[in-house]
Formats: C-alpha cells, structure tokens, sequence
C-alpha cells in the first residue's frame, strides 16, 4: 500500500480492542504492515481479517506482554516475518482501582507487571533491531493519569507515571541514535479499560467516564500515532497528551 507509512512495519501490542487496535487499523491504512499482539487471539485473527480486507498487511501473533518470552518473542517474529521493526507501538494495558488501606498488593503487582514491564520487555526486544536499522520509533500509550494520582487510582498512576518517566529514559539514550520515542498519555477514551477493574462500583464509574457523551474515541489516537510518526526524522514528539475537549481540569 502507499501512504505515509510505505514500507514500514509496525508491532502494535494490546491490539485486540481500544487504542491498540485503532493505532493498527489507521498505521495499516497509512501503509504500514502491522503485526499485531494481544492475548485474545480470536479479536486478533479479526482485526488482520479487516486490514487485508482493506488491502493492507498484517499478521497476529497472540501473547501475554506480562510474560517477558511472549513479548520479547513477539518483537522477534516481527523481524523474522518482515525481515525489520521500523515501530513499537506499546498499548498492552489494564486498569485497577484501589487505594492503600486494606489493599490486595497482588492487584498493585498486576497492574504493574502489564502497565510497565510488559513495555519495558518489548522496548528491550525492540532497540537492538532498530539501532542496527539505524532507524525506529517507539511510542508508549500511557495515561493522564500518570501525571495525577488520585486516592482510588494508586496502583494505575504509579504504573503509568513510571511509564511515563522510563519511556522519557529511552528518549534521552536512543534519541542521538536516529531512533524517536514518545509518551502519548490519552484521557477519558472510550475503550475496554474499565473491564478489568474487580471492584464493581469502580468498573463503573470508569466505564461511565470513558463512554460520556464527548469522549475521545480509539480512532483519534490512531489518527494522532500516524500523525507522530508521519513527522520528519528530524522532529520528534517526546509527549504528547489528548483529552476530551469537555475535560477542562488540570
């Protein structure tokens, strides 16, 4: 396909629903061939359905981002399938609330088992190939709430703010190498986020706030992956936050 991402090959991980799946679908129409990862491998198998439908490649390799030879083995069937990872697209994800008093610390080790290792695994996998390309990218989906704890949301906004932080990391070292790496911290999206909260007043109030009426949608963050990546090399958007326009608090 042509377009602004020709030639490209990208790993999406947490592909099977929400951001992940959008930022594939919209890399794919720009182009790129996309490899898809999540644990769901029937949502996997549908999504690659879709993009070669729409005249695009892709291809599912299921797995679990927690699992550190799942998500270093996805990077690797990448490049043995494509033959090179021009992108990482990192979105595997769960959301739990909580505070500390009387906490499950198993939910907190959950939370950041997904949220941060699970990047850390696949950005790991990722950087030797790109540094001998001589050429990548690698874009973390984290959260607005990793600028902002609040008291129910302490394991979720731990994980993302040393997401947020650990992903700046790699910037700072890879950036003089020609390889960009940006933070993109979304707000209330409509997504499947509030499915893995076990609290059942919490799931929601979550699943309240992400399907309000003005709430941004998957697409417009596969729109703005495109948009980031469509830059020249010589830009590179480090952070970048998308909310709804009604959400006018700090």
């Amino acid at each position: 396909m042509s377009g602004q991402l020709a030639g490209k090959v990208a790993l999406v991980t947490g592909a099977s629903s929400g951001i992940g799946e959008a930022a594939a679908l919209c890399m794919a129409e720009a182009g790129a061939a996309v490899v898809v990862c999540a644990r769901r491998a029937e949502r996997l198998a549908g999504l690659v359905s879709r993009i070669e439908a729409a005249g695009g490649r892709a291809i599912a390799i299921p797995g679990d981002m927690t699992v550190e030879e799942d998500a270093r083995g996805a990077v690797e069937k990448t490049v043995a399938a494509f033959g090179r990872i021009d992108i990482l697209v990192n979105s595997a994800g769960i959301m739990e609330a909580g505070g500390i008093e009387n906490c499950d610390t198993a939910i907190y080790r959950r939370v950041i088992d997904i949220n941060l290792m699970g990047t850390v695994y696949t950005s790991a996998a990722a950087v030797p190939h790109m540094l001998e390309q001589g050429v990548g990218d690698i874009i973390t989906i984290s959260s607005l709430a990793g600028r902002k704890g609040g008291p129910m949301t302490s394991a979720y906004s731990a994980s993302k703010h040393a997401v947020n932080f650990m992903t700046d990391g790699m910037r700072q070292e890879l950036g003089g190498r020609n390889i960009r790496v940006t933070t993109l911290m979304p707000g209330a999206t409509e997504t499947e986020v509030a499915d893995s909260i076990s609290d059942p007043q919490w799931r929601s109030a979550i699943k309240a706030h992400v399907s309000k009426e003005g709430a941004v949608k998957p697409r417009d963050i596969g729109e703005a992956v495109v948009f980031i990546l469509a830059m020249p090399r010589r830009t590179n958007i480090s952070e970048i936050t998308i909310r709804p326009t009604i959400d006018t608090s700090a």
